[in-house]
């Protein structure tokens, strides 16, 4: 007995472990065993793990809905989840901090996978040319990271997590470890093809110049070619200054925008007052799909959905 199952029959169970031996030997076996208990941090993080486990489990998945890795407040039930898990899949310190002291409080043979250390992962560094201004304050959780965090908006690096969350759960549920590399094959197939879907919906909008709020679709635009100018680090729920809206209109009118993207938890409202006395137009983009149905089509639907705002925005 491996994984999981050994586990959850060495602890607790202990002291009755004669007379389930007993028992078993006079049962036929049928080798069924728990599913592995795997939590994720983010949705499409959830969404690969989902994909990965199959018909074999259900992931859980922590921030939900317009909840932000950067503060979020864990529930007693995350808690809870965190310390039954048997396998935690986070992108690292840049992007969950409040992971960092549970995950320091994890039971014995739970096993995490931390994105920012996987080996084969594209990590590209923070930037700040093209920032259009100096607001330290909305950018500060990723720069002192050193490289950003929205790893998962690359397709290559969607491939390696697949091929880690299946490498991950074989070691917990090693009877299971073919389902899951199979299943982690077939999904980088489905990404392949998701790949040059978006790359084709694209090409006649690869270098109009857009505007981001948040800088957080770079992997996104290197994937595809696009051609962000800069973006606008305001943080969620402050309102700007007279002087530093000004300061913002300028910088976008300069920019040559056609384009300004915000995500979901900014206002809208804000952005208008940003675009009054431009050319440019507003667009939703969104790095963790706060709308799309949790599962293993989520990541997929996700991807797509930013390619089509794009689209939408940037076209004729």
């Amino acid at each position: 007995m491996t994984g999981r199952c050994a586990r959850r029959s060495s602890g607790r169970f202990a002291a009755l472990a004669a007379p389930a031996l007993l028992i078993a030997a006079l049962m036929p076996s049928t080798g069924a065993c728990a599913a592995p208990a795997v939590v994720t941090s983010i949705g499409p993080l959830h969404s690969l793990a989902a994909a990965v486990m199959g018909t074999l489990g259900q992931p859980r998945q922590l921030v939900r809905g317009y909840g932000s890795p950067h503060t979020y407040q864990m529930r007693p039930s995350d808690a809870a989840a965190l310390r039954e898990a048997d396998l935690i899949v986070w992108v690292g310190p840049a992007l969950e901090t409040f992971l960092l002291r549970p995950l320091e409080g994890r039971r014995d043979g739970a096993r995490v996978l931390e994105l920012s250390r996987l080996d084969g992962l594209r990590l590209l560094p923070n930037r700040s040319a093209g920032v259009l201004d100096d607001d330290a304050h909305a950018g500060a959780h990723e720069a002192k990271a050193g490289f950003d965090a929205h790893v998962w908006l690359s397709p290559f690096n969607a491939r390696v997590i697949a091929a880690a969350i299946a490498t991950e759960l074989g070691a917990v549920d090693p009877v299971n470890a073919p389902a899951y590399r199979r299943n982690a094959e077939h999904l980088s197939g489905r990404i392949d093809a998701m790949e040059r879907r978006i790359a084709a919906r694209l090409a006649p909008v690869r270098g109009v110049p857009f505007v981001m709020f948040h800088d957080a679709f770079q992997y996104f635009e290197k994937s595809f070619g696009l051609n962000a100018v800069g973006s606008v680090t305001v943080s969620p729920g402050r309102t700007p200054s007279a002087r530093r809206i000004k300061k913002l209109r300028e910088a976008i009118a300069d920019s040559g925008a056609r384009c300004v993207f915000r995500e979901p938890q900014f206002e809208s409202a804000l952005v208008q007052v940003l675009l009054e006395g431009t050319q440019a137009r507003s667009g939703v983009l969104d790095p963790l799909g706060t709308d799309i149905a949790p599962g293993p089509d989520g990541y997929i639907a996700l991807m797509e959905a930013n390619a089509e705002a794009l689209i939408a925005c940037l076209g004729p």
